[in-house]
């Protein structure tokens, strides 16, 4: 069945909060600083701590 461009776009916020791939956060979580990530993923340090914090209570 096709799929309308709404729900292209629904399922791909789904998958990402912030435009972050939690998958790749993740893999650099145990490697780069706040500053880094903030840096790499185009968010603010706000951003990365409501996400490590989301990520802790799951």
């Amino acid at each position: 069945m096709r799929e309308g461009h709404k729900q292209q776009s629904s399922n791909q916020t789904s998958k990402d909060i912030f435009g972050v791939n939690f998958h790749d956060f993740i893999e650099k979580d145990q490697h780069l600083s706040r500053m880094e990530m903030a840096q790499e993923f185009g968010v603010s340090l706000k951003d990365i701590k409501k996400i490590k914090e989301s990520l802790n209570r799951a």
